[in-house]
């Protein structure tokens, strides 16, 4: 994989590289947030790990940019502004993960090994429950008329969630699902993930489908059952 740390402490950015380098991926470094949308936009670049708080360009624009210009690699946000608005906002973006400053290195690496390892499954058939309509080929969901892009993480819970349609799955599976084992996330990281994917599956008069079953976890069922 090549990977691109976007980054302005050199300090940390060459601890990411040799980090990353001694897994074996390739890394580019940009310093910068013009640097990293151009790098980001070249088509170069398999997984993007981004602070947000960049000379130039901040991250959250980099995002909005490289998703409108419509590159689908996994971003992964490393930043010190942990407050929730902020989470929400870069996964709104479309943000894959979000990763809080001071880190664990061997957490992060974690995170991109989940990340890279569902950016190369292949799931050729859509899923369909009621009326929606999951695709793997674009990570698009429709329902009716209407069509959003899911960044790979909310994919990841949503199948899982189409493919246990009518079943309770819980918390613990949908972590590990998401982001492995090994990688540390907390149920209330679980949360802000399914209230974003939450607010994609069910719009404004549409009946709601993704249903929380207290201190057990979610599931994928009609209101009228």
């Amino acid at each position: 994989m090549q990977i691109l740390v976007a980054e302005d402490r050199p300090q940390t950015a060459g601890l990411l590289r040799r980090a990353f380098e001694g897994e074996g991926h390739g890394v580019l470094l940009a310093y910068d947030g013009d640097r990293a949308l151009s790098l980001g936009k070249s088509k170069l670049i398999d997984v993007m790990v981004l602070d947000i708080m960049l000379p130039g360009l901040d991250g959250f624009e980099v995002i909005r940019k490289l998703r409108e210009a419509k590159r689908r690699m996994p971003i992964i946000v490393l930043s010190a502004r942990d407050a929730m608005v902020d989470i929400v906002h870069g996964l709104e973006l479309g943000a894959d993960d979000y990763v809080k400053k001071p880190f664990e290195l061997d957490i992060l690496l974690a995170r991109v090994r989940a990340l890279t390892r569902r950016a190369s499954a292949e799931y050729p058939q859509d899923l369909k429950f009621e009326d929606l309509v999951l695709r793997p080929s674009s990570y698009e969901l429709q329902r009716g008329e209407r069509v959003v892009s899911l960044t790979r993480t909310e994919y990841a819970l949503l199948e899982l969630l189409m493919r246990r349609a009518g079943r309770v799955v819980p918390r613990s599976a949908l972590i590990e699902e998401g982001w492995g084992l090994d990688s540390d996330v907390s149920e209330a990281n679980l949360y802000v993930f399914i209230r974003s994917l939450r607010s994609k599956v069910t719009q404004p008069g549409e009946r709601e489908l993704l249903q929380t079953i207290r201190g057990i976890g979610y599931s994928l069922r009609s209101t009228d059952r």
